[in-house]
């Protein structure tokens, strides 16, 4: 098993995909609202699944991140639908209840990773000046 398929939100994300594609198969929207739709859906899945195969934290971050914005464009779609009534208002709030909690996780995933982030730098910074200070010590008893 891939490490993207453990993550509870590569499964919501697929899931939301799948009810994605089973609403655009039954509408008959142009051409560029479905494919952008259908795209953008996908895109979700896929930068999760790729951002977990990432080997450095700021590699996994972009994917989701990616992935976050992918979000935000089916919600703008969506709510365009609405506004033309190419969507009920109970499949707007379906898609959109599923949208928020995706953008939510997605925040939750990369927030935990710019934590990691910032604790391996400050760990870093603490480390070089400790050095910093031996080495200067060190200067300080070799000039006399």
């Amino acid at each position: 098993m891939f490490d993207f398929e453990k993550l509870t939100v590569y499964t919501k994300s697929k899931g939301f995909n799948k009810k994605v594609n089973t609403f655009l198969s039954s509408k008959k929207l142009d051409r560029t609202t479905n494919d952008q739709l259908r795209r953008a859906s996908f895109s979700i899945m896929l930068n999760i699944a790729e951002g977990s195969g990432r080997y450095t934290k700021a590699d996994k971050r972009n994917f989701y991140v990616i992935s976050r914005g992918s979000t935000f464009e089916c919600v703008a779609i969506i709510d365009y639908l609405k506004e033309i009534n190419a969507i009920s208002e109970q499949e707007f709030s379906l898609f959109y209840s599923d949208l928020d909690e995706l953008s939510r996780m997605l925040f939750s995933l990369i927030k935990r990773i710019v934590k990691i982030v910032n604790q391996h730098l400050s760990n870093f910074r603490y480390l070089f000046e400790s050095y910093k200070r031996q080495l200067l010590t060190l200067l300080k008893v070799l000039s006399h």
